[in-house]
């Protein structure tokens, strides 16, 4: 933050003041089935539309998995703002770490805290599971979520092209 200090009192902007005010009024928790449709709208921010009915089945089939989070960010009285999708991951080549898998914060409610505060919680989660790094994937096309990972201490460890097939569902040609 960027305050100045004058005869021992620190000013703080009226912007840096709202910014912090708007921090302290998020509350991060475990996703529940309840927050799927809203997450549902959430994900079509990342460019995944998804019905609420689809998210609903795929959010219950991750709470059931130890390896894997779901944290919502509420704002108010519990209007949830943002989510993160986190996943343990061990691969052959590098060991045990976790993932972001996926992380959103609705538009009003960027710059303010919400989604470096779904990070540390991500972190906080991996470390009780004894993990010592994580990682996240970022679109190129993101461009403003590089900066953000970068301040949270992120370093850019290479770019990839990720490729996708569709397999045809089990007896047919």
């Amino acid at each position: 933050m960027s305050a100045t200090e004058e005869h021992g009192t620190v000013h703080v902007t009226k912007a840096e003041h709202d910014r912090e005010l708007a921090v302290a009024e998020v509350s991060i928790r475990a996703a529940t089935l309840a927050d799927a449709a809203r997450l549902a709208l959430l994900s079509e921010v990342l460019g995944y539309p998804a019905t609420a009915g689809a998210l609903a089945e795929r959010l219950g089939r991750l709470l059931g998995r130890d390896e894997e989070v779901v944290l919502v960010a509420e704002v108010g009285s519990g209007h949830v703002v943002g989510w993160l999708h986190g996943g343990e991951r061990e691969l052959l080549e590098s060991g045990r770490r976790c993932e972001i898998l996926g992380l959103v914060v609705e538009g009003p409610h960027r710059g303010r805290g919400v989604g470096r505060r779904l990070v540390q919680a991500a972190e906080a989660w991996a470390s009780t599971r004894g993990l010592d790094q994580m990682a996240v994937r970022s679109n190129v096309g993101r461009a403003e979520s590089h900066p953000f990972y970068e301040r949270l201490g992120y370093v850019r460890a290479k770019t990839q092209h990720a490729y996708r097939k569709r397999l045809a569902a089990p007896g047919t040609v």
